[in-house]
């Protein structure tokens, strides 16, 4: 019985040390790919590659930036910062200095979208995001407002961002139903109410009310529309969606 009881326990102990082994070279295999992030910042993208390259990290430069400190291509800023544990692979983001701003921003507001990002692209500057706005009584397409404004210092990037008037939507309304109702008046509603009207025709007659009378041949003039005529048939129908100064067509009878 106690060599049994011995057993167990030799068992138990040897499976408590590999388990242990086993967590102590998985911890030695994960911590072993990682690397800490040296500083960079100073170092122009070839020499920060270089320093890097044994570490199995990668350089990306994300963004530019003016800087009156920073001499022109040198990395102003890192991510992740230095000291930072990281497994290899991982790429390191970084800006990068353009220098002194050198260039003037141009006032390109009251210009017309396209002459304003051609303005802007010929000093080397970037068109960085345009938004639209409707603006009643102000022409479309039109620079309202830009952002850094014009002769700026100590911009930031060599980027400009621009606020462009567009057309503002057209008015809608919902058709209402002229069925049943005589031509002149509902005439006069839709010139009130900036529609046009359309073609007017009459609705066709039913089978039995165009045959001749006991017999006889009758011949007179199709009848033609008049203001007392009374609507059949609108298009576009009740209900559609319409915009000012559409055409509205109808049958009457």
């Amino acid at each position: 019985m106690k060599a049994l009881f011995r057993f167990a326990v030799l068992a138990l102990v040897l499976v408590v040390v590999a388990l242990v082994s086993a967590l102590t070279a998985m911890r030695f295999a994960i911590h072993g790919q990682e690397v800490e992030v040296p500083a960079i910042v100073g170092l122009t993208p070839v020499e920060a590659e270089r320093s890097v390259a044994g570490l199995g990290l990668q350089i990306e430069v994300e963004r530019q930036y003016y800087s009156p400190r920073i001499p022109e291509g040198r990395i102003m800023t890192q991510l992740p910062l230095p000291g930072t544990k990281v497994r290899r692979g991982w790429q390191v983001r970084v800006a990068q200095s353009l220098g002194p701003q050198r260039v003037a921003i141009p006032d390109v507001t009251k210009q017309s979208e396209r002459a304003a990002e051609w303005n802007i692209q010929r000093r080397g500057v970037e068109v960085a995001s345009t938004a639209e706005i409707q603006l009643p009584g102000t022409p479309a397409d039109q620079v309202l407002a830009q952002s850094p404004p014009a002769n700026a210092s100590q911009v930031a990037a060599p980027k400009i961002s621009l606020l462009v008037t567009v057309a503002a939507d057209p008015l809608s309304y919902v058709m209402p139903s002229f069925v049943g109702q005589p031509l002149g008046t509902v005439s006069r509603t839709l010139q009130d109410a900036g529609f046009k009207l359309g073609n007017v025709s009459m609705a066709p007659v039913a089978a039995d009310a165009a045959l001749p009378t006991a017999g006889l041949l009758m011949i007179s003039a199709p009848p033609q529309p008049s203001p007392a005529s009374i609507i059949a048939v609108q298009t576009p129908p009740a209900g559609q969606k319409v915009f000012a100064g559409a055409v509205v067509n109808f049958e009457v009878k």
